[in-house]
């Protein structure tokens, strides 16, 4: 049903439910008025009322209520009537047996026939008879009339300068009736129309019920099939059905009685423990393929993705998947966003919260958005101009106004892109190193940028090196890898790579971890970013200087400055595939191995041990992890099970005051036992952790 037809019936609803309510109030009126009495009374007319009072006083025999006048002599008798001799009062009582021995009164009034004898004697009296009926009256009380309402007189100057006489001459009794007609008229006329206008009301009701039920009617197989792989309903459904799982997913007890358990105290060992919270998987989406990278939303705390890679039993599926997933969601993803090929590095836009980009194995760029479908709404082309070769690393820097994603590939291609712009990069930088054998490309792994910083930056490679490298020519130094340092001590592939958050009173921001394949993760003081490369210390090894750098690239690799890491942790049974340092505490940091194990370090607590070791996939590794980004306590990690973990770190995230006094004594024993931590190239001191 389309939504115009849907709003038809609503509308026709509302209105059927206001008429019946209408008619609800009019009866309802109508009650209150005659509880009240408020009814008009009947219409008596002028026979009415005659006939009336003949009922109350009987019926009249010619003889009014009252005195009688004199008696005229030659005046008919009135009948019935008789003279009580020796009555001298001369009053007349009605007759009230007719078998009276009193002689009656003649018909001619004076005349008196004497009983016995046959002639009428003529006798006129002297006194005057004054003959009175008496009649027996009884108060009833009856409204005979509606009196009119008082007619509003209006005075002009013809009506205060009329003649008396002219007010004389209106016929009262005829403006009384004509008042009594009109009245009349208009009661009958208003009684019409109200039934008129109830009919109209229920003929209206009736027809708006039949065209509901028509409209409501029963759909039919074919009607029912279009209507249900229709795009709007599947939509609809989508919609509805996720507002409705993440209700039910909602794990917070709403019958908790809080004043349970109040005195038992606190489980000291709660503290020490992670706690799983959920664990998304989607047998649609993540079967038969691993996670290569996770994120979470800078805006949603509760929002996170994960970028997944080939599934070689599905050829009808697209190569890379992005699952966006949401915590009081868990049975499937919010968004599952679709690439031609594996999406190898994956991270929420920070400045815009509906974007999200993704790194592909073929060196394409991609731009999601979710308010979209699942395709991409922006891509990078598959040229020359842009990456050819994985892109295993990226990072947004910059402001909200002026804000760039730094991608680097394989092939030791770093890239600048506009967000709005992917046809080709803004800038393209080529990291080339001349210490190199056979090529001079560096096949970059991880790449980080310092906080506050969008021009310097380190990069992890295959290698096991790490390099310092700028994206703009700077005083004394020109923009690409710097040739003179080199951070060496890992003996494979770097997979992770971090700087120090910029929190707290003590700025660390020139700590970094490094892990790698080779079952290690070290700890690394970066040199200062805005100095420039120029002549070494006395006390290190001849160095290449600013003079020398037209030297061959033999001359050049030979003479580079090794820098050795501050410390190294060795407790790992695997390759270790990540490392991040806590967003909020200064001595944390957590790391990701091939054997499933999640590790959690405090460098305050204990340097040789991690204060939590937990299994997180049995025998399936963990490739990626990442922080949330609003506090800290809870960490993603992307298992290449295609399941992406999330733990509760709990109050172990939490720091003290006293925390970063504390790292920089352990900062100081570092660099004091490894000589203040630049070795001399692989032979320098270095402070070996674990076994």
């Amino acid at each position: 049903m389309s939504d115009k037809r849907r709003a038809e019936i609503l509308a026709k609803r509302a209105k059927l439910e206001e008429m019946r309510k209408a008619k609800a109030q009019r009866q309802a009126e109508a009650e209150r008025r005659t509880s009240f009495g408020r009814t008009p009374p009947p219409k008596t007319d002028d026979k009415d009322f005659d006939d009336y009072i003949t009922k109350i006083i009987g019926p009249s025999r010619g003889v009014d209520t009252g005195e009688l006048t004199p008696s005229i002599p030659g005046t008919p008798s009135l009948p019935g009537l008789t003279i009580a001799p020796g009555t001298s009062s001369g009053r007349a009582s009605r007759q009230s047996n007719e078998g009276s021995d009193k002689a009656p009164l003649d018909p001619s009034f004076g005349r008196y026939t004497s009983p016995g004898t046959d002639h009428a004697v003529d006798q006129c009296y002297s006194s005057t008879i004054i003959p009175r009926v008496t009649v027996d009256l009884i108060d009833i009380e009856q409204e005979l009339f509606e009196l009119p309402q008082k007619e509003r007189v209006l005075y002009n100057k013809e009506i205060q300068t009329r003649d008396l006489g002219e007010e004389n001459n209106v016929d009262t009794t005829q403006a009384e009736a004509e008042l009594r007609e009109r009245i009349l008229r208009e009661r009958l006329a208003e009684a019409e129309s109200a039934a008129a206008r109830e009919k109209e009301l229920d003929e209206e009701s009736v027809r708006l019920e039949k065209e509901i039920e028509a409209d409501i009617r029963d759909l039919t197989e074919e009607e029912r099939a279009i209507i249900l792989t229709a795009s709007e309903f599947a939509d609809f459904v989508e919609s509805s059905t996720k507002i409705i799982q993440r209700a039910l997913n909602d794990n917070y007890d709403y019958i908790r009685d809080y004043t349970l358990g109040a005195e038992s105290g606190v489980d000291d060992s709660e503290g020490k423990r992670v706690k799983r919270i959920c664990a998304f998987f989607d047998e649609r989406y993540g079967k038969n393929r691993s996670i290569t990278d996770v994120d979470w939303s800078p805006k949603y705390p509760e929002i996170s993705c994960a970028a997944y890679n080939k599934n070689p039993a599905a050829l009808n599926e697209p190569d890379g998947l992005v699952a966006i997933w949401n915590l009081h969601m868990l049975e499937r993803p919010e968004f599952v966003l679709h690439s031609q090929s594996d999406v190898l590095s994956v991270t929420f836009s920070p400045f815009h919260s509906n974007l999200v980009f993704g790194g592909t194995y073929s060196g394409q760029i991609l731009l999601w958005d979710m308010r979209s479908k699942h395709l991409p709404v922006l891509k990078t082309p598959l040229s020359a101009a842009g990456h050819t070769h994985p892109v295993y690393a990226m990072q947004m820097v910059g402001t909200q106004n002026a804000h760039n994603l730094i991608t680097s590939s394989t092939d030791g291609l770093v890239c600048s892109w506009l967000v709005d712009m992917l046809a080709q990069p803004q800038e393209s930088l080529e990291l080339v190193h001349a210490g190199h054998n056979k090529t001079g490309e560096v096949a970059i792994t991880t790449l980080d940028f310092p906080n506050n910083e969008t021009t310097t930056f380190l990069v992890g490679t295959e290698e096991g090196n790490v390099y310092q490298a700028h994206r703009y020519d700077r005083a004394g130094a020109k923009a690409g890898l710097n040739q003179y340092d080199v951070y060496k001590g890992h003996t494979g592939p770097v997979m992770g790579l971090h700087f120090h958050p910029l929190v707290g009173p003590v700025d660390f921001s020139d700590l970094f971890l490094t892990c790698s394949v080779d079952w290690t993760v070290k700890l690394w003081r970066a040199k200062s970013l805005t100095n420039t490369p120029g002549p070494p210390p006395p006390s290190l090894p001849t160095n290449l200087s600013n003079s020398t750098s037209g030297k061959s690239a033999g001359a050049a690799g030979s003479h580079a400055s090794a820098i050795a890491p501050i410390y190294s942790f060795e407790e790992a049974d695997d390759y270790v595939y990540d490392v991040k340092w806590h967003p909020l505490h200064p001595a944390v940091f957590g790391t990701a191995d091939g054997s499933g194990k999640f590790d959690l370090w405090n460098l305050n607590t204990d340097t040789e041990v991690p204060i939590v070791s937990t299994a997180v996939s049995s025998g399936r590794a963990i490739n990626k992890m990442q922080w949330d980004k609003k506090d800290g306590r809870r960490i993603a990690l992307g298992g290449s099970d295609g399941k992406m973990y999330i733990y509760d770190i709990g109050d172990m995230g939490v720091p003290r005051e006293s925390e970063w006094t504390d790292m920089q004594r352990t900062v100081a024993g570092f660099v004091g036992a490894g000589q203040g931590g630049h070795g001399e190239g692989d032979g320098g001191a270095r402070v070996m952790a674990g076994r």
